[in-house]
């Protein structure tokens, strides 16, 4: 009797055994992620409480439960950077002047962040917070971003040290843009952090293309959270076909022999074709075009006339993106003493110092090249775009490509016990603590609370 009483225990403690085996071998990522959720939390204050002042994704989520597309325009929390379309004489037009009880009010911006709230806003409704929603993703960003430092590592196309590793992640995390978009939710920075942590998943299953399927479902997920990371299949088609480190001999064999690529490429593109196919459908019902995600339908947004004058990309935007991407610098006030920014944007040398050490890499190993162009097709939309990301503490729209520049930096070569390397990567961390800071971070506390 004693025996049988006893054998039901032993799945449990089987159980329990690989659990503990399980926290033991990713003690490290559960660390890092339970640790930067608390300071993430900390540094977003009051807000993590409550739901941001822009949750256009929640809003999005909630009309798909009830059935529609469109939002109630009765259920608006406001009219920032929603888009308002109108038919006219069979055309879909911008809602101008008046609104009109037929018009039709849509989330512009790419929609896989609603799908991913699905099942949150079918338990909370309209009050699910997306603020402490992006806490947590920026939280497992992090984490993840270590998971990849260590593969690279495992395969032999990064040196690193765990513990280096570990500094690699908190520097994606508090040392760049990402640590004062991680604390805030609203739907610009929102996807920006959700983008960030897709590429990451997205790197994790294109190194060597080794896994097709998932990265392309996970990269047409990232594409579909910020548009600009459709051009980040440059890395996966490198991968694909000339890995490197002999890419002319690689190259020269494909064309002799393209079946094995060819595969490679075609398994990918049908997992990315799926969210694909749905996001040209939905954009084709709302607005009239597959590839229109309805940003020309922004209602009496300040942007339009530019929109209308020059179209959403184009180089007559070139020149104040430049400015606000690598030439605007801190404002300094003497009287009071304080420091100032330009909420157009801050010279990515000032939010990542550490880009000067790019430029000069100690080592150009393998991956030295093709992430180097994924950073170039990246950038070069955002930087052609009609908006250059205001309001924002530093060129946010750098963030599509900064996994990949933090990337370059664990592999330059560059040594982490080096006095410059540590004043870089510190300096780094100091400015994006005033950012947190100075962002709508505890100062809009102290603001209300008053002087004691």
């Amino acid at each position: 009797m004693t025996q049988k009483a006893a054998e039901p225990a032993r799945p449990a403690r089987g159980a329990v055994a690989g659990l503990r085996l399980m926290l033991g071998a990713y003690s490290t990522e559960l660390t890092l992620f339970l640790g930067c959720f608390v300071v993430l939390a900390c540094f977003s204050g009051p807000r993590f409480l409550r739901q941001s002042a822009a949750p256009h994704f929640v809003y999005a989520s909630k009309a798909w439960l009830d059935g529609r597309l469109d939002v109630d325009p009765a259920d608006l929390p406001n009219l920032e950077d929603w888009a308002c379309v109108r038919e006219s004489a069979g055309q879909k037009v911008r809602c101008e002047g008046a609104v009109r009880p037929t018009d039709r009010w849509y989330v512009s911006f790419p929609s896989f962040p609603a799908l991913l709230m699905l099942p949150f806003v079918a338990l909370h409704g309209w009050q699910f917070n997306d603020t402490s929603f992006g806490v947590l993703l920026g939280a497992a960003a992090i984490a993840l971003f270590y998971a990849l430092c260590r593969k690279l590592t495992a395969l032999g196309d990064s040196p690193r040290s765990l513990s280096e590793d570990v500094v690699l992640a908190l520097t994606l995390g508090f040392g760049t843009l990402f640590f004062s978009c991680a604390i805030r939710g609203e739907v610009w920075f929102l996807a920006e952090v959700l983008g960030v942590l897709l590429t990451v998943l997205y790197l994790q299953a294109a190194l060597h293309a080794r896994h097709p399927a998932p990265a392309g479902v996970l990269y047409s997920m990232a594409t579909l959270t910020r548009t600009p990371l459709l051009f980040t299949g440059v890395f996966f088609v490198l991968e694909a076909v000339c890995p490197g480190p002999d890419r002319r001999s690689q190259l020269r064999e494909v064309l002799r022999a393209p079946g094995p690529a060819l595969r490679r490429l075609g398994v990918f593109a049908a997992g990315a074709a799926p969210l694909a196919l749905l996001a040209g459908w939905y954009n084709f019902v709302r607005f009239g075009s597959p590839a229109d995600f309805g940003h020309r339908f922004l209602y009496n947004n300040r942007v339009n006339a530019d929109i209308d004058a020059h179209g959403l990309f184009s180089l007559a935007y070139l020149p104040r993106n430049l400015e606000a991407a690598f030439l605007k610098l801190p404002e300094v006030h003497l009287q009071p003493f304080r420091l100032s920014y330009d909420p157009h944007g801050l010279s990515l040398f000032v939010t990542m110092p550490f880009l000067l050490l790019l430029l000069v890499p100690r080592e150009r190993p393998r991956l030295h090249w093709p992430l180097w162009l994924t950073v170039a097709a990246t950038a070069l939309p955002g930087l052609l775009y009609q908006n250059t990301g205001y309001m924002q503490f530093g060129f946010r729209f750098s963030l599509d490509w900064t996994p990949y520049l933090v990337l370059l930096l664990a592999i330059g070569g560059w040594s982490f016990r080096a006095a410059g390397v540590q004043l870089l990567l510190g300096l780094g961390f100091l400015v994006n603590f005033w950012g947190a800071v100075a962002f709508r971070g505890y100062t809009e506390l102290v603001r209300r609370l008053g002087p004691p």
